[in-house]
């Protein structure tokens, strides 16, 4: 049925892919699309119909008139040797987890000289659209929610499946929200699995600056811990309104969110810290675990980071708020802060 597509198909795999290659003509991973399916759905992947634009290619809004499904596809960037490696990642990874808070592939397509991917549509697009969008303020029900979700996808991840999932890009646009603005985290193109109870797992570095662990930056071994401070600095986010550095307007200067609040809350301002536009209509007790857990999560000393259960325990009021210094923490390694701290666009102007 799909012989048009397969010399096409063959320069996308060596043989080093045979084995995977194999499983999806066998129709083991999510429903195979073809692409003048895809072509029509998008209009002919029309400007009209893009949602958003990343570093490996562009996401697409999509409609199959046939069974009245409104999709979101991501068309890898031609040529692409990483986008190619973050395809097969995504596939043989995402495709086998179920989660309520991870976002679900529906189908694939490396047929016309592309490789795409195909998944629910998010009706509220990303979180950091919502975060630092001027129009479109989450309230603090919302985001708490948002939290709590986030923290029981990464238990699923790092405890509950077969093997450990080590998503290695956890932050606000790669959380999608639903229809009733659940969260849903997706883009598992970085994702490596380890075996439950392996230590620090070298990889290289990967993820988005302002989101990954410092002691990656300089050791390139990637952990769960790696993973828990990229959910510290999202809970930071969610809480502040901030991107991962903040612009101080009095000293014209910017510096890491992370230093930001803990010198605000070590002083005993913590309020300070939460967004202004939330117009103080939040819950204290919830807002405090937040920004807590978040510090806590960050703590430059990885092995006094929690694990996410841990996390995710303070965070539903279940355990007890952790003890931390009031001011933060020296690191015992000598991070790369300075490209951090100069990035603008982490500030994005908040």
């Amino acid at each position: 049925m799909l012989e048009d597509d397969e010399e096409e198909e063959a320069c996308l795999f060596d043989s080093d892919d045979a084995t995977m290659e194999d499983d999806f003509k066998k129709g083991t991973w999510p429903r195979r699309f073809r692409y003048n399916q895809l072509e029509l759905a998008t209009h002919n992947f029309s400007d009209k119909n893009k949602l958003g634009e990343g570093g490996f290619g562009s996401v697409y809004r999509g409609f199959f008139e046939d069974v009245n499904l409104e999709v979101a596809i991501k068309r890898v960037s031609k040529g692409s040797k990483q986008g190619r490696k973050e395809y097969i990642s995504e596939v043989k990874i995402i495709s086998r987890l179920r989660h309520r808070n991870l976002v679900q592939l529906i189908g694939w397509c490396h047929g016309g000289g592309e490789l795409l991917l195909v998944y629910d549509l998010m009706p509220n697009g990303s979180l950091d659209t919502h975060l630092y969008g001027s129009n479109n303020t989450l309230s603090w029900p919302l985001r708490h929610e948002i939290v709590i979700g986030l923290g029981s996808a990464l238990v699923y991840l790092h405890h509950e499946w077969e093997q450990c999932v080590l998503h290695r890009d956890i932050k606000p646009s790669n959380i999608m929200l639903d229809v009733s603005f659940g969260a849903k985290l997706g883009d598992f193109g970085l994702a490596r699995l380890v075996d439950h109870e392996r230590g620090p797992y070298t990889t290289g570095i990967a993820g988005t600056m302002g989101y990954l662990d410092p002691e990656c930056v300089v050791t390139g071994r990637t952990s769960t811990e790696s993973d828990v401070y990229s959910f510290g600095i999202v809970l930071l986010n969610i809480a502040c309104g901030r991107r991962p550095a903040v612009l101080l307007e009095q000293d014209k200067v910017v510096i890491p969110l992370v230093q930001w609040v803990w010198d605000l809350w070590g002083s005993g301002k913590t309020l300070d810290v939460v967004d202004a536009r939330l117009d103080m209509e939040f819950n204290d007790h919830e807002m405090e675990r937040v920004i807590v857990v978040g510090l806590w999560c960050v703590h430059p000393d990885r092995s006094q980071r929690p694990s996410i259960k841990q996390a995710l325990n303070v965070l539903r009021s279940e355990a007890p708020l952790p003890s931390l210094p009031a001011k933060m923490p020296v690191a015992n390694f000598k991070p790369a802060l300075d490209s951090f701290v100069s990035a603008s666009h982490l500030t994005g102007g908040r």
